[in-house]
């Protein structure tokens, strides 16, 4: 009986969490809404072009963006988007990487404090660290917003990539290319909270596909990442030196991707294929190569990323209410879909529909605060 309830448990809690991951918008739009549409998106522009400024955002916002880690081209995008929106609003921003130490990223949310910033972009990083300095944040009417992150403080916005989808999207493809059978290697690191979340899926999966057989699993988070898996996975190939021994590798950061696919390719083993998680230029060139191993990732834009979370900060400065949690809806991007021709991630939307065409958090006088920016 035992068994029996923990086998219901394990089937209720995984279709509620693919249940979540679903998307809830009607592609189907009939005339009379397209009309009542086009009627609402007319208003809205006159709205937006009389649209007045909230007082406290007339004066430029000091902002700190404060980082678990900042680590390959994902991370370099994410920071170019927070820039990019924080520059448009007429705002300041200091970025703040932790290096990983989650003591350190506690006394950058406090060192913020002490700066009387106006906001505070947390990415990544845990709750069991963050919870103290950050209440006291708020506390002091410092708006925050986090990414990535397992906190819950009232007041304090949580946004992610929605990682059981991307986890799912990703392992998905993985087994309807293996035909639901084959060996694959999985890499990835406990410690982050979208890892965790990651790997609740891939529990799952490994039930739903009991003969997809995991070989080998290792994974590390360090300041070269990608040479480090690569290592790892230079020792990986020669214990399983056969054709046939490994069909797949399934990587849950895209650093742990890049450090794969060199492996892969200098051992001449491209019959292996690697399913991703996130993507950037220098991953989308790799996906793009002839005959490249890696074959699908699943992603969010990293600069809309950054670019939401400020907007969510500033919605909060103007005292708007804000959702505790958003969940950014992920595109799975495979090598097949895109042109032979190498394009960047700015180019991606041509070919992956609804790529980059976020239009979370934006209010009426932000077009209004932009432009006053201008002149």
């Amino acid at each position: 009986m035992k068994l029996l309830k923990k086998l219901f448990i394990s089937a209720a809690l995984f279709s509620l969490i693919l249940g979540g991951c679903t998307n809830e918008q009607d592609a189907v739009s009939q005339p009379k809404q397209e009309q009542a549409t086009s009627q609402k998106t007319e208003a809205k522009s006159a709205t937006t072009e009389n649209a007045e400024i909230p007082e406290k955002l007339k004066k430029p916002i000091k902002i700190a963006a404060i980082m678990q880690m900042s680590i390959g081209t994902f991370s370099s995008q994410y920071i170019a988007g927070v820039k990019e929106q924080v520059e448009k609003f007429g705002g300041e921003v200091q970025i703040y990487n932790a290096d990983n130490d989650l003591s350190k990223m506690a006394s950058y949310v406090e060192t913020a404090i002490t700066q009387n910033v106006d906001a505070i972009l947390l990415d990544h990083g845990r709750a069991d660290a963050l919870q103290a300095p950050v209440e006291k944040a708020v506390a002091k009417g410092i708006a925050v917003v986090a990414f990535d992150n397992d906190l819950n403080v009232p007041g304090v916005t949580v946004i992610d990539q929605d990682d059981y989808s991307l986890a799912w999207k990703t392992l998905k493809t993985l087994a309807e290319d293996l035909n639901g059978e084959g060996e694959i290697v999985t890499i990835w690191v406990g410690g982050f909270t979208p890892m965790e979340r990651r790997h609740i899926i891939y529990d799952a999966f490994k039930k739903r596909y009991p003969n997809i057989k995991e070989v080998a699993k290792f994974g590390t988070a360090s300041a070269n990442t990608a040479l480090d898996t690569q290592a790892q996975m230079e020792a990986i190939l020669k214990k399983y030196p056969n054709k046939g021994d490994i069909d797949a590798v399934f990587a849950t950061w895209d650093e742990f991707a890049k450090g794969a696919v060199r492996a892969i390719q200098q051992a001449g083993r491209n019959e292996i294929k690697v399913y991703g998680i996130d993507l950037s230029d220098e991953d989308l060139q790799m996906i793009q190569q002839n005959n490249s191993p890696w074959v699908a990732t699943t992603a969010t834009d990293p600069a809309e990323v950054g670019r939401v979370q400020v907007r969510f900060a500033y919605q909060k400065m103007a005292g708007e209410k804000t959702p505790n949690i958003y969940s950014l809806e992920p595109h799975l991007v495979k090598k097949a879909d895109l042109p032979n021709e190498q394009i960047s991630m700015k180019q991606l939307g041509e070919y992956i529909e609804g790529w980059g065409k976020s239009n979370v958090a934006v209010s009426p006088w932000m077009k209004a605060l932009e432009e006053q920016v201008k002149k």
